[in-house]
């Protein structure tokens, strides 16, 4: 496809017919919204800092999937729309709650008012409405006098309510054959749309709220291999059972053969092979994932990671303890949101009798020698039996000093500023003296 564009986040072919001209050529008006990533880019230009000659010019970096796990992906041009109603139930759960609820008493409105006119046909073709008043007529429903009351007499015997009043005789055969047509067709409707309810209702993904993913995912050493890691957690009591985890990275490609492939999907192992995507989510876990001859980040460094556009997907699957069905939560993170030499925090502390779990610090961070190389080069390394270069550590932090500390220190720049005198400072007035030789 030759609208496509060689990184992912650019445009796709006709993505730009969605919006008006001025919103795609004019730089100043792509404003960023919550769906958007702003990364960097050399550029130049005048006013924003971000644009002066040298600096750095923002460009907007389409998500795939979005932290809180919406897909941003909409279908166009869909013409086969019959494919919807070829599974309506589907259908119906997905639609919002207002075209739901519509539905939902459409539904039965139309069932009550249709049996309801056909009760009053078979009324009027017999004749009961004219003989209303005749104590010796028997009529197909009794007390059966208009539309109003068949569409009544409709409701009950849908609904099964029964009030007694408007009953059925053994003198109509054809009301008899209508009764069958509507309990039947009234049972298939409950449970149709009661059902349809029900799921909607019941749909786990309001459960996907309370797992939580890191904000941003972390390159370290893990037993003496860089690992990517990222941290997920429940906050409820209640758990996510058979839970496990997958994750893909999103990064366009050309093929050999000069085919480019657009957001093309890529595993990423997060313990597929020893089990350790299966989790026992009881607390928050970080996942890891090993850059081995198998990975995609095989020959990618610290260097070319900031180079890179690429994004990786997390998806979280397991069933509801409570209601016994699959939930499923997403996330993800771009390759601004991977972080070179960093480790979580710990966030487990052991109190009396139980363990604690520290929110305030799930997604925090802290620095840690991390060599710059790639996977590769390290195994290269090892094998040759040479040193792993390590990155020189960031400058500790000043500690606050002590009250005898700060005292000592004032105390020296006072003397530096102004000397000792007899028991007096020299002034700003006797330097200048002393300077042009007067005493």
């Amino acid at each position: 496809m030759s609208g496509f564009k060689g990184r992912m986040g650019q445009d796709v072919e006709k993505q730009g017919h969605k919006l008006p001209k001025k919103h795609w050529d004019d730089p100043k008006e792509k404003v960023p919204t919550d769906r958007t990533m702003v990364v960097g880019g050399r550029g130049g230009g005048h006013g924003d800092p971000a644009n002066a000659p040298g600096g750095v010019a923002k460009k907007r970096r389409q998500r795939y999937v979005e932290k809180d796990g919406k897909c941003n992906v909409h279908h166009g041009n869909v013409r086969e729309t019959y494919r919807y109603l070829s599974d309506i139930f589907t259908t119906l759960v997905d639609l919002k709650w207002r075209f739901n609820l519509l539905v939902f008493t459409l539904v039965y409105t139309t069932t009550w008012v249709f049996f309801g006119l056909i009760w009053w046909l078979i009324a009027y073709i017999r004749g009961d409405l004219d003989h209303t008043d005749d104590g010796n007529w028997t009529p197909c429903v009794n007390n059966l006098n208009g539309f109003v009351s068949a569409f009544l007499f409709s409701i009950e015997t849908e609904t099964t309510i029964g009030y007694g009043y408007r009953v059925i005789t053994d003198k109509c055969p054809e009301g008899i054959i209508l009764l069958l047509v509507q309990a039947i067709l009234g049972s298939i409707v409950n449970a149709f749309m009661v059902g349809c309810m029900f799921v909607k209702i019941s749909q786990p993904k309001k459960r996907a709220e309370t797992l939580m993913f890191s904000h941003q995912a972390v390159v370290s050493m893990r037993d003496g291999r860089l690992c990517l890691m990222f941290r997920v957690g429940d906050l409820r009591n209640s758990h996510i059972v058979e839970a496990s985890i997958r994750a893909k990275l999103i990064r366009s490609k050309q093929t050999k053969e000069g085919e480019f492939i657009p957001l093309n999907q890529t595993d990423i192992n997060v313990g597929f092979d020893t089990g350790d995507d299966r989790l026992f989510l009881v607390s928050p876990l970080i996942i890891c994932h090993e850059f081995n001859e198998g990975s995609p980040f095989w020959e990618i460094s610290q260097a070319q990671l900031a180079q890179e556009e690429f994004e990786i997907v997390v998806i979280l699957e397991g069933m509801v303890e409570a209601t016994g069905m699959t939930c499923q939560a997403r996330s993800s993170y771009l390759d601004s949101e991977v972080l070179w030499g960093q480790r979580f925090t710990s966030v487990l502390s052991l109190e009396e009798g139980f363990y604690e779990v520290d929110y305030d610090t799930f997604h925090h961070t802290y620095h840690t020698p991390t060599p710059p190389c790639s996977a590769r080069e390290l195994a290269e390394l090892a094998k040759k039996g040479e040193e792993i270069p390590l990155p020189p550590p960031p400058a500790p932090e000043e500690a606050p000093d002590s009250e005898e500390e700060v005292e000592v220190e004032e105390e020296n720049r006072r003397e530096e500023e102004g000397g000792e005198g007899d028991g007096a400072n020299v002034t700003n007035g006797d330097v200048n003296k002393m300077d042009n030789g007067d005493e």
